[in-house]
């Protein structure tokens, strides 16, 4: 997969992971604050809670316990009117509640986010012919138990007209009646069959759809972009077809008069296969982010680099997965915050143990990027000279002139001097040659005029830096200072050139007609007449 379609299909994650419909959303969820512990319910139907309240409710209808789903409305009416007006704010809630009953709160008090109406909790809207309509519980005293929440009669009131329009439903009239009418475990047959038949068959349908398009796509681009390889892998690789499944759950939970509990369990499937196809996206990004810096890099440092690459890729498909699971907990209304500040000092612990081996791999990290060593670099750092081998993520191997191996930590080398031989641009070929005292200051001239010559004119030579002078009386000889600069492809090169270079010296030294010179004293006797002095040179002394 190239990386520009996996850069599209990002794009593509990201719209099809927006909500389907702005009703699906709790209000004041937001600001609310965290769930308090659950606490054992004082009240035996547990409705001290909004969150209790509405799952008693539900469950207790959804079993045909009418009687008993009555005693959470805050209504005046009692007996078969109590138990229908119970059956029918079901059928409602059943069919038209869009919203999670995770993300009630399950605090005693609620979620308090209208400071106005401190004892109502907002359950979720309900869309209708006349507008949309808020279901609320409100918190009253009744009994010596304690306060407890109960359906508010305001939304009692309204019951009698949604459920005028919810029996009208066109599955009702359209669909046979056994599908509409049998349930099984609580679940009418027909929303079985479109769950269990209808989904996976819309996933299969995205597979051949996938396998008609891509020859056709992708010989049509390559006939009008021949260097492109967009297209090489699949149009609808796996993970875009999991955000069209996705968004196909979405499509029928907003079309199709379902229950609430298969869109509960439905809608939080939708939001796991929405969070795992964006991850898996996003992994395959990181993966052709990786191959696009890796065919950059020099090739000398080329086994280091794909090290660096491959544990950043890592680090990051981490962080990737570990962001996807904190929106999972989200989702399911697990608050993440303490587990990120253990996840904190755990790393800070682990930063603190893990000192010195993060300190090398920082080091490595800037010698990399910042070119300062190479493999087949020949370097020389204070004792050690050699030829860098290998540049590791924690350490560096050197290859000494005695074919040795010295690993040096990155750390060390990160805050070293290193005089890297191998990469200067030219060659200092500097010899100082000592003539005999005996030299006249022809043969001097004649030898000082010749390697001036023999240097201007080797065409490895930098005219503008030579420099040949009589510079220096020595102890023992006429100094003459030769200083040029020549270019040379390595080191072997630059000692093949120097020794013709040396050659050509002494041959000029010879034709001058005087000799080079060797440490010697010269020593005067004392008896000796000093008209006719003598004198012996004694090498070595």
């Amino acid at each position: 997969m190239s990386r520009v379609r996996v850069l599209g299909a990002c794009v593509f994650a990201l719209v099809l992971s927006a909500p389907l419909a702005p009703g699906q959303t709790l209000p004041g969820a937001a600001s609310s604050p965290p769930a308090a512990p659950a606490q054992a319910p004082s009240d035996p139907l547990n409705r001290d809670t909004p969150r209790g309240t509405v799952q008693g409710f539900l469950s207790a209808a959804r079993q045909g316990q009418s009687d008993l789903a009555s005693q959470y409305l805050n209504t005046s009416l009692t007996g078969q009117a109590a138990a229908d007006l119970a059956q029918q704010l079901f059928v409602v809630l059943d069919a038209r509640l869009q919203t999670s009953i995770r993300r009630l709160s399950d605090a005693p008090e609620g979620s308090r986010a209208n400071p106005l109406r401190p004892n109502q909790e907002v359950v979720g809207v309900i869309e209708s012919g006349g507008g949309n309509e808020e279901i609320v519980v409100v918190r009253i005293e009744r009994g010596s138990s304690g306060p407890i929440w109960l359906f508010s009669e305001r939304t009692l009131s309204l019951v009698p007209t949604l459920y005028e329009e919810i029996t009208l439903r066109w599955t009702e009239r359209i669909l046979p009646r056994f599908l509409t009418a049998r349930r099984i475990g609580g679940v009418r047959l027909f929303e079985w069959l479109t769950v269990l038949l209808g989904l996976p068959l819309f996933y299969v349908v995205t597979a051949l759809l996938n396998r008609v398009l891509t020859p056709l796509i992708r010989g049509s681009w390559r006939r009008i972009f021949r260097q492109s390889d967009l297209f090489a892998g699949n149009v609808l690789p796996a993970p875009v077809r999991l955000l069209l499944l996705a968004f196909a759950i979405r499509w029928v939970l907003a079309t199709l008069p379902l229950s609430l509990l298969v869109r509960q369990v439905w809608s939080n499937a939708a939001s796991l296969i929405n969070v795992a196809a964006v991850v898996w996206l996003l992994v395959l990004l990181n993966g052709e982010i990786e191959q696009f810096i890796r065919r950059r890099f020099p090739r000398a440092n080329v086994s280091a680099g794909a090290s660096l690459l491959r544990l950043l890729r890592r680090v990051f498909d981490l962080l990737v997965i570990f962001v996807g699971m904190m929106a999972v907990l989200r989702r399911f209304g697990v608050d993440p915050t303490p587990a990120l500040a253990g996840l904190g000092v755990g790393g800070i612990a682990v930063a603190l143990a893990a000192q010195k081996t993060l300190e090398n791999l920082v080091a490595g990290a800037s010698l990399l990027f910042d070119q300062a060593v190479r493999v087949g670099d020949f370097m020389k750092m204070g004792d050690i000279a050699g030829t860098i081998d290998h540049i590791g993520l924690r350490s560096t191997r050197i290859r000494t002139l005695d074919r040795t191996i010295v690993i040096v930590p990155n750390s060390q080398i990160a805050n070293a001097s290193l005089e890297t031989i191998s990469a200067r641009d030219k060659f200092w070929f500097h010899p100082v040659v000592g003539l005999r005292y005996e030299t006249t200051p022809e043969q001097l001239r004649a030898v000082v005029d010749g390697i001036r010559g023999l240097l201007e004119k080797h065409r490895s030579i930098d005219r503008e830096s030579v420099r040949v002078r009589f510079f220096r009386l020595g102890a023992f000889s006429l100094d003459v200072d030769v200083f040029a600069y020549l270019y040379a492809r390595d080191w072997n090169h630059f000692l093949e050139i120097q020794e013709q270079l040396l050659f050509g010296v002494t041959e000029i030294v010879s034709r001058a007609g005087t000799e080079i010179a060797f440490p010697s004293q010269t020593m005067y006797v004392a008896n000796a007449p000093a008209a006719a002095p003598t004198a012996d040179s004694v090498p070595g002394r």
